[in-house]
């Protein structure tokens, strides 16, 4: 992504939004919470590829952008500010560094445990080093992964994820579950051996019908690593197609594509009703954030949202 459009990326804009009659997403933060309300604020990355330290300054696409340790810092300055913050990721955690190559993912784990992840989804490329190489590495993350479309039953991880998980911050109790894409011809089978990749837009409804209607939860997020969109080939299924496809489901964090989308987007789903979607490139050089402000009944009332660089103004 050249310069130009990586500061596209970032800042403003206003747009009305059909989740209720006066829903708003705005950019920006720190909106006022409504009166005996919850603010709610959504972190989020996705394809970090094991990309520890910033771009150097010579790079010519992304120079002295990225880093963990920027991200950290900014990550502790929002939690600093605001009391009910949940952190996520979207898959594609390992491959791109030496990093990688010399510890296998351990090192990842270990900094995203540091910052305080709450959970991630697992993408295509943490199947790099086998079933057994994920499991290795596992230990060093103090977060769940969520892969509500793996079936681990004949392997190594059965067991060691998990199919959805329930957080409560500020009284608003948010269920999260996550779809990872096809791995047959993608990854090679000796790589995932016996895991079986479930129908995804199928997943997606059962587990947003148990986190919306079993469980009560007030928002429904999908951790998704199958993609944005695929203009080549318009009938894969890409978050665009699960969001057209479900019903139930507020907010898809995506990845894969490793696409920057300006703001998140608004789809329609099957129920004709509003689903955000949103997903920030790759290498850490952004930190997506979305706020929401419920009411004193746990209804959305205001959504914003500000994408956050991640770049040498961040003294870490």
């Amino acid at each position: 992504m050249n310069r130009k459009k990586f500061i596209q990326t970032l800042g403003g804009g206003t747009l009305a939004l059909t989740l209720a009659p006066q829903l708003l997403l705005a950019g920006g933060s720190g909106m006022a919470v409504p009166e005996g309300g919850t603010r709610l604020t959504i972190l989020h990355t996705n394809d970090q590829h094991s990309r520890i330290e910033p771009f150097d300054a010579s790079y010519a696409r992304n120079p002295n952008q990225g880093g963990f340790a920027r991200r950290a810092t900014l990550i502790q300055k929002i939690r600093a500010e605001e009391q009910n913050v949940l952190l996520l990721d979207a898959g594609d955690v390992f491959q791109g560094t030496p990093y990688f190559n010399f510890f296998g993912g351990e090192l990842e784990f270990k900094l995203m445990s540091m910052m305080g992840y709450d959970a991630s989804t697992m993408g295509n490329h943490e199947f790099d080093n086998r079933l057994d190489g994920f499991k290795k590495a596992l230990p060093n993350a103090k977060f769940p992964f969520i892969c509500s479309n793996y079936d681990f039953s004949n392997t190594i991880l059965d067991g060691l994820t998990e199919k959805y998980r329930i957080f409560r911050k500020g009284g608003i109790k948010i269920g999260i579950f996550g779809v990872g894409i096809e791995l047959a011809g993608l990854v090679g089978k000796t790589h995932y051996g016996e895991t079986v990749h479930l129908n995804a837009i199928e997943t997606a409804q059962e587990y947003t019908r148990i986190l919306r209607e079993d469980k009560k939860c007030d928002l429904v997020i999908c951790l998704s690593h199958i993609g944005y969109d695929y203009r080549d080939n318009p009938n894969k299924v890409s978050d665009r197609i699960l969001a057209a496809n479900t019903d139930g489901i507020d907010l898809i964090l995506g990845g894969h594509t490793h696409t920057f989308l300006k703001e998140p987007q608004q789809l329609t789903n099957k129920a004709g009703k509003t689903v955000l979607v949103n997903q920030v490139g790759w290498a850490g050089l952004l930190l997506g954030r979305i706020d929401f402000e419920f009411d004193r009944l746990r209804k959305v009332q205001n959504i914003t949202w500000q994408n956050q660089a991640i770049n040498a103004n961040i003294i870490a």
